[in-house]
């Protein structure tokens, strides 16, 4: 199988990196200049909890994607959310017919929208619950020890070949399988995003902190409820959060159990030390975030089915107001929020 990932960030690299390892046909494809050539130069170095690499990958700029002449069996979308249909729409022209897929390998709910571009026929979506950062040109680094760290979906919610073909590779990764509730792993992951990115991205806390830190961690059991919530609304079976039952957020962000859920939380943080979510990588880095696909789908979904969504709500404003490369991270900026808090 030849495999193209649009989009060498943090995950794209992880996944890239590891395949290759593992043998498998891999080009990596990407738009910044100086991490094309690094990996060009001295090899993807990856390190943490996927242990210490560094392997001959082919990289190639995204303007080089022109010269690949052999079509690819599946491309990966890694690209940030509103990237995606340029990127899927690229995709197409390279990918194996009639048998090549894109899979969807992105935050958010975007696997209709690559549809769109590509054909529910042609889509697949995957999950994905490993960390990872890109913190240097080339160097690449897992933060996770989930034992399941992809899970592959039709949009139809079938169990197919092709799925299982797709789960067989990136089981050379972390463990993979197929999922008959693509939507509800989809809405699952969502919550998660929504409840680390923007805290993150908006306090400088890492991956373990907003999930242990009293103040941040109580807001975001606020925007997981909301978020669930939107999720059963719009007819999805929301799957656990952390391993989590869902329902335990709902109760806790109406003052039932909230302690215990806290300290359950933290106790899933341990193995998340060092981790920076992807949001806070992107305003370090001065870069758009994709909050209007996290938090502000939640809005906008919500406002469809009737659920209001004041903590997603103001996080997304949060987020605005600062502009893309303007905000400095800080625990104040929180304050707004944990002021929204039921005392």
């Amino acid at each position: 199988m030849r495999i193209g990932i649009i989009g060498a960030g943090a995950i794209g690299c992880v996944v890239g990196g590891m395949l290759t390892k593992a043998g498998r046909d891999v080009t990596l494809i990407d738009q910044w200049p100086e991490h094309v050539e690094a990996m060009r130069g001295q090899g993807l170095q990856l390190s943490g909890t996927c242990g210490e690499h560094r392997i001959p990958v082919k990289a190639i700029h995204l303007h080089e994607l022109q010269s690949v002449t052999q079509p690819f069996d599946a491309v990966f979308i890694s690209v940030k959310s509103y990237d995606t249909e340029w990127a899927t729409a690229l995709a197409l022209g390279y990918l194996a017919k009639p048998d090549g897929v894109v899979v969807d390998f992105q935050n958010g709910i975007n696997d209709e929208r690559v549809a769109a571009v590509a054909g529910r026929d042609r889509t697949l979506g995957c999950v994905i619950t490993i960390g990872a950062g890109l913190y240097d040109a080339g160097h690449a680094m897992r933060t996770d020890t989930q034992s399941i760290g992809f899970k592959i979906g039709e949009l139809d919610g079938k169990d197919t070949e092709r799925a299982r073909k797709i789960a067989a590779v990136m089981n050379d990764v972390a463990g993979a399988k197929v999922t008959t509730n693509l939507f509800g792993e989809r809405w699952s992951k969502l919550t998660v995003n929504c409840m680390a990115n923007p805290i993150a991205g908006l306090s400088g806390l890492g991956s373990a902190e907003v999930r242990s830190v009293p103040g941040p961690a109580r807001v975001a059991i606020q925007v997981a409820a909301e978020a669930i919530t939107v999720g059963r609304a719009c007819g999805f079976e929301v799957e656990p959060i952390y391993g989590i039952d869902t329902q335990r957020f709902v109760d806790a962000a109406a003052g039932r159990g909230t302690d215990q859920l806290l300290a359950d939380m933290a106790a899933g943080a341990k193995g998340l030390a060092g981790g920076r979510p992807s949001m806070l990588q992107d305003v370090m880095r001065g870069r758009r975030t994709e909050i209007d696909y996290l938090n502000g789908y939640v809005v906008e979904q919500g406002r469809k089915v009737g659920v209001k969504t004041p903590f997603n709500e103001k996080i997304v404003q949060l987020v605005h107001q600062h502009g893309v490369g303007t905000l400095k991270p800080s625990p104040q900026n929180l304050e707004p929020l944990t002021q929204m808090l039921p005392r």
